[in-house]
C-alpha cells in the first residue's frame, strides 16, 4: 500500500516524535523509506539571524543521526538533501519519487491558530501529490 514513504526531518521535537510512526509503517508495509532534509534559502535581501541558519555540517550530522536510528530498527534508508523553501520542496520530491505517503510531525498548535498558512505542515497538507500523516 505505501510502498514510498517520505519523511522530511528536521531538529525540531516534533519530527522526532514522529520518528516512531515512521518505523511502525514502513516496517508493516515493506517500504522504502526517504528522509529529506530541505534547508531553507535565505530571501535575498533579508539578513538571517544566527538562529534562523542550519549549517551543512549541522545537516549532514542529523541526516547521519536518523540513518543511523532507522538502521538499529532494521530500516536502511535513503537520504535527499535539498535547498528550496521546504513545503514546496516537499511536495516536488514526493512528486519526483512517485511516494505515497509523507509523514510529518507538527507543533501542537500550529495548524489551528493564525499561523497555520504559514505552517510547513499545513502547506505541505494543500499542495501534496499523496496523502499525508500528520503525527502529533
Amino acid at each position: 500500500m505505501f510502498k514510498t514513504v517520505v519523511f522530511p526531518i528536521d531538529q525540531s521535537r516534533a519530527s522526532r516524535e514522529a520518528a516512531d510512526t515512521v518505523i511502525n509503517i514502513v516496517k508493516t508495509y515493506g517500504s522504502r523509506l526517504v528522509l529529506l532534509s530541505v534547508v531553507e534559502e535565505p530571501v535575498a535581501g533579508e539578513e538571517l539571524s544566527s538562529e534562523g541558519m542550519t549549517s551543512p555540517e549541522a545537516i549532514a550530522e542529523l541526516l547521519k543521526n536518523a540513518q543511523m536510528m532507522f538502521q538499529e530498527h532494521g530500516i536502511n534508508p535513503e537520504i535527499i538533501e535539498r535547498q528550496g523553501k521546504p513545503a514546496f520542496t516537499i511536495c516536488d520530491v514526493a512528486d519526483e519519487l512517485g511516494a505515497d505517503l509523507i509523514i510529518m510531525g507538527f507543533k501542537g498548535s500550529a495548524l489551528i491558530e493564525e499561523a497555520a498558512a504559514e505552517s510547513v505542515t499545513f502547506r505541505v497538507m494543500n499542495l501534496s501529490p499523496c496523502p499525508v500523516l500528520v503525527v502529533p
